[in-house]
């Protein structure tokens, strides 16, 4: 199935927080031809808005983007590069930051795993690195002198950046874990203009009732009752 819609992150876990995330509201993605695109790297991203939007196989995609605030001239120079910035603001950040989600890029304040360790709070995260028994190794690399007089949330963000797969692991903890009422604004609102280009929003993204078997249908049918 083509994509009817594609959400550009810039790794995979990025892609992989949104997918559990999308998974928890009851959207069924891949059932919609809806994809989220790692790029490995954001100074990738005009390649990318070059291919979903004038490319042959996939022209006029609907396309949204999750990335770090920081790097938000990169998402800009993309949009040039494919003849976005047209309506762009004159100047000022705020108001630049408001088209841009008018596109449907969001920022996150640092990137994806900070956003999720205060939305869970330091202290559940740490939990989290417990139950997968890591708090040893934890407990090591906070006693780095690099790391030893910095914040919990940045010895956190150090431990799942510092070996291979962490990051993508713990996006997927923190994804499970956080409360609903409290999913990083960018995560919501991203999956949020994807599901507005959807019939029927979020509702029109929601996995199907699956179909009941013979034998249930049988048991449930006015007939069987009669019986």
């Amino acid at each position: 199935m083509t994509s009817e819609a594609v959400v550009l992150v810039e790794g995979v876990s990025d892609r992989v927080a949104l997918e559990v995330l999308a998974r928890r509201r009851g959207m069924d993605l891949a059932a919609h031809g809806v994809s989220v695109v790692a790029m490995h790297g954001i100074t990738n991203i005009g390649h990318f808005l070059a291919h979903y939007r004038y490319g042959e196989a996939t022209p006029g995609k609907r396309i949204a983007g999750l990335y770090d605030e920081a790097e938000e001239r990169f998402v800009v120079r993309g949009l040039g590069q494919v003849g976005l910035l047209d309506e762009r603001p004159e100047r000022g950040e705020r108001k630049q930051r408001v088209w841009l989600e008018s596109l449907g890029f969001f920022s996150c304040s640092v990137d994806l795993e900070d956003e999720l360790i205060r939305a869970l709070g330091p202290d559940a995260v740490e939990a989290l690195v417990a139950a997968e028994g890591e708090l040893r190794s934890f407990r090591t690399l906070q006693k780095q002198p690099a790391l030893r007089e910095r914040s919990l949330q940045h010895q956190l963000r150090r431990l799942m950046g510092g070996r291979s797969g962490g990051k993508e692991r713990y996006a997927a903890l923190m994804a499970e874990a956080v409360e609903p009422a409290r999913i990083p604004r960018p995560l919501t609102r991203v999956l949020d203009y994807v599901a507005a280009g959807v019939p029927g929003g979020v509702a029109g993204l929601a996995r199907p009732a699956p179909s009941p078997s013979p034998a249930s249908a049988e048991r449930e049918s006015p007939r069987a009752r009669s019986v």
